[in-house]
Formats: C-alpha cells, structure tokens, sequence
C-alpha cells in the first residue's frame, strides 16, 4: 500500500514497486483518510507493506499512525511499515521511530535499492503497532 498525497510519487512508486517482481498488487492512496477507510474493510486484501508519506494534508503519516492504532489495534498492518520523508529535520525522523509498527523512516523519493531492505523486514515479520 501506498499513501501519498503526490501523484507523481504515488506513479514512481507503482512503477518501481511493480518493476520489481516483489509485489503481487499495489494498492495507493492520496488521502490518508481514504487508506484508513481501505483498512477498516473486514473484507480486504491483505496488507503487507505500507509506504507512508510523513506529511500530507488533512491527515499527517502521524495521525494516520494515530487512528490506524487507536482503531484497528495492533494487527492493522501484518507487516511493515516505511515512513517517507523530504523533511530535514531530524524530529520528524525520531517520530517517526516512536511508533513500533514504523520499520524505517527514509528519504523520498522511493528507490530501487530501498526494496531490498524492505524485503529482509518483511522476513523478519511484523512487529507490534502501539506507541512507545
């Protein structure tokens, strides 16, 4: 899954993450609303990955976070969850960090080289999605 509120990030990401032959479906979202709704569906696909975009309108990656844990609980994504960032500053980051479900924070845009990386995380499994 994908939630970034920019068309052209949400376009490369497809591309790369389909290009890649590690993913069967992707699924994006521009709205981190729109995302939360996809995932309170008792119906829906399986979420294994998820790349969050820290900052968007209307609902922030943080309090996409926020809902996403407070509603679903600690099963609410089965698998990892990278948060992507053009921030510069480093609280951003550490924030980022402080929800356990968030595997790594990094710079967008996506790249090739970050799929492998996100690869070995998902081996290793999920972990929980509470707050620190």
């Amino acid at each position: 899954m994908t939630v970034d509120d920019e068309k052209v990030d949400q376009m490369l990401y497809r591309r790369i993450l389909e290009r890649s032959d590690l993913v069967d479906r992707v699924i994006g979202f521009r709205m981190a609303q729109d995302a939360l709704a996809y995932l309170r569906l008792a119906d829906r696909d399986p979420v294994d990955v998820i790349l969050l975009d820290v900052n968007m309108p209307q609902m922030n990656g943080f309090e996409f976070l926020e809902h996403a844990v407070a509603e679903l609980g600690d099963d609410f994504v089965n698998g990892v969850v990278i948060m992507l960032t053009t921030s510069l500053n480093p609280e951003d980051r550490a924030r980022a960090l402080q929800f356990d479900v968030v595997r790594d924070c990094l710079d967008k845009p996506l790249r090739r080289e970050n799929l492998s990386a996100i690869a070995e995380m998902l081996k290793q499994g999920p972990t929980t999605s509470t707050t620190k």
